[in-house]
């Protein structure tokens, strides 16, 4: 994968989301999946777009989609893991779903391609505010075509800070601790994966912890990030990204200090195994 086709996928990309999610932002219907989760016609309208236009221009690649059954997409892994494919798309064509369908303006497309089961590539388009994150394994991450960096700020250490959590999903010795000692100044939920790693990548949050995030919520996300030197992992110690569907928790932070402190406060909070 080469820097031309990531300026063919952003292009890709950016159209479709103009033509489709834009274009039905605050007037489109919603339904429940059999999980309860929101689904528009906008995400499916986005995801055959691109599953089409990705297949015309990269044939050797698969697509794995949040709107196919968890079968097909154990397949399109499984394909991967064992040479029969060149790769897959790891899609999501709207994440923040449910905020979309509410009229509230944070969701974003999410795109990752996946080579035996390694990331090596990442892009987040932000429709609303025009925003397109991107990286290639190797070369760095970049915001509107800008190197974006994390970097160590020594002022932080232990001192509050602004926090993206998803409470909702963390074991609940874990979020009841944060409630009681609030470690932080400010917390958030903006409702997207796919954002909470952009913003965090870009600054706008000092800490993110979730609980358990799907395959496509951060195949594209946990990359850029990386890719601007910023420190992750699992609640279990153990790197976010496995290319595996089971949910996956993160914590991550783009100051080492702070992510450290953060790391050990959590290994007190949560129950030792035995």
């Amino acid at each position: 994968m080469t820097f031309s086709d990531l300026d063919t996928l952003k292009i890709l990309v950016k159209t479709a989301a103009r033509e489709i999610v834009l274009a039905e932002f605050g007037q489109c219907g919603f339904e429940y999946k059999d999980d309860g989760s929101v689904v528009t016609p906008a995400d499916l309208a986005m995801q055959n777009r691109l599953e089409s236009e990705l297949k015309q221009h990269w044939p050797m690649y698969d697509l794995l989609g949040e709107e196919m059954s968890d079968a097909q997409q154990q397949q399109v892994i499984d394909a991967d893991r064992n040479g029969a494919s060149g790769g897959y798309w790891c899609l999501d064509p709207l994440d923040g779903t449910s905020n979309y369908a509410a009229g509230l303006p944070f969701f974003a497309v999410s795109v990752a391609l996946i080579v035996q089961g390694e990331q090596q590539l990442g892009l987040i388009y932000d429709p609303v505010r025009d925003e397109m994150f991107t990286a290639l394994r190797g070369q760095g991450a970049f915001l509107n075509d800008r190197p974006v960096h994390s970097c160590d700020r020594p002022d932080l250490g232990n001192k509050p800070v602004i926090a993206e959590i998803d409470l909702k999903r963390l074991p609940e010795e874990l979020a009841v601790k944060l409630v009681r000692e609030s470690i932080f100044a400010s917390q958030r939920n903006i409702g997207s994966s796919a954002l909470d790693w952009c913003w965090l990548t870009a600054g706008r949050f000092d800490v993110y912890l979730h609980g358990g995030q799907k395959l496509w919520d951060y195949a594209a996300g946990s990359l850029i990030f990386a890719e601007a030197g910023g420190f992750s992992q699992s609640l279990d110690n153990e790197p976010v990204f496995r290319g595996q569907l089971e949910l996956r928790s993160a914590l991550a932070c783009h100051d080492k200090a702070l992510f450290e402190f953060w790391r050990e406060w959590i290994g007190a909070a949560l129950p030792r195994s035995e």
